[in-house]
């Protein structure tokens, strides 16, 4: 028993002594950022000893998905994107505070998460464990009308394949508003109801060959708007 509490307590004085000598200062868990954005997450180190500390970061577990990308840069100096750990040295007494993990988030939303490991060079079984959670939201789109009557956006996914959608916003319930889905040459392919009462239409395209189309924006009965829908299989 004696034994076993010997052996327990040396081993929390190791996972002591590391917290010691290298102290992770930004410990935030959660960030929020929007697509298409670059995101910069502090990795500040303390070397609370009197001597050079070397250590290594290294990315344990990457959920970024297809679209978003990161690396490690420091002094503005970034590594690809295939390496997934970074050393370096810290003077006695002082604070590394360049040294970051880039975010360039894709056109793709969701939550993503990070988890990183620390190790103290001469001590590579000891090691700091930092996890954190991205949610990136979808950044918003401009309004390409805006009225009286109505705010629209422009249609996405462009180019679409099966589907695509179209976010408005009617402010006068009394004005007719739809959309015309028409070809190269004019010829009317759909026509679409926007109800006030909604904020999204649904655009089929699964049945349009590849190619490209328009939709025009009618004001009750006028045309205001007209842009390219681009079908891609």
């Amino acid at each position: 028993m004696k034994q076993f509490l010997f052996i327990f307590c040396l081993a929390c004085s190791s996972l002591n002594l590391i917290a010691q000598n290298l102290e992770l200062l930004d410990r935030q868990e959660f960030y929020q950022t929007s697509s298409v954005q670059r995101l910069k997450i502090p990795l500040a180190l303390k070397n609370n000893t009197d001597k050079v500390q070397s250590f290594t970061i290294r990315k344990i577990t990457n959920d970024l998905g297809h679209s978003t990308k990161g690396y490690f840069c420091i002094n503005h100096n970034c590594q690809e994107l295939w390496v997934n750990d970074i050393s370096a040295s810290i003077e006695p007494n002082e604070t590394l505070q360049n040294l970051y993990y880039v975010i360039e988030t894709g056109i793709i939303s969701g939550q993503t998460s990070l988890k990183f490991e620390i190790s103290q060079k001469g001590n590579p079984k000891e090691i700091i464990e930092h996890n954190l959670t991205i949610n990136i939201e979808e950044k918003s789109k401009p309004f390409i009308f805006q009225s009286k009557e109505i705010s629209i956006q422009d249609v996405y996914p462009n180019p679409a394949a099966d589907q695509a959608y179209i976010d408005y916003k009617i402010h006068d319930e009394n004005v007719k508003v739809k959309l015309l889905i028409h070809n190269i040459l004019g010829r009317i392919l759909g026509d679409y109801q926007l109800p006030s009462s909604e904020t999204k239409i649904k655009i089929p395209t699964e049945d349009l060959p590849t190619g490209v189309y328009f939709y025009t924006l009618y004001l009750d009965q006028e045309g205001v708007l007209t842009r390219k829908l681009v079908v891609r299989k």
